[in-house]
């Protein structure tokens, strides 16, 4: 078996942003440049390589208290605006409390989402 590729996401942001989804125990993270958190298909946090910026995807009413709350702005990635993730500032990330119940509401706002279909390989 081939030995996993390193992350290029600082190992301290890793260790943080696990765990962050560690305080739910049914959020499984997956990927390996970009770790994230999916239901049913549908992606709800993100941590962004190669800095390791994070993201968090929140109903309407949330996102805006957030984004007032935090004086940040909606997530960036490639050049797209992501609308409904809110982008999580670098010290938010060592709050593990503080940050919790952001995360906890968008794992149940994922679970109001539509399933995806998978696309696996054959």
């Amino acid at each position: 078996m081939a030995a996993k590729k390193p992350s290029p996401i600082p190992p301290d942001k890793i260790a943080l942003y696990e765990k962050l989804l560690s305080t739910v125990p049914q959020i499984e993270v997956k990927g390996a440049d970009n770790r994230y958190a999916a239901l049913n298909g549908n992606m709800f946090t993100l941590l962004h390589s190669p800095e390791g910026r994070m993201a968090l995807r929140l109903p309407p009413r949330e996102r805006e208290q957030f984004l007032k709350k935090y004086k940040t702005k909606l997530f960036e990635a490639y050049g797209a605006v992501m609308k409904e993730y809110v982008a999580v500032p670098d010290a938010l990330l060592n709050k593990t409390k503080e940050l919790q119940p952001y995360l906890a509401a968008s794992y149940a706002y994922a679970k109001t989402l539509k399933p995806k279909a998978t696309k696996k390989k054959h």
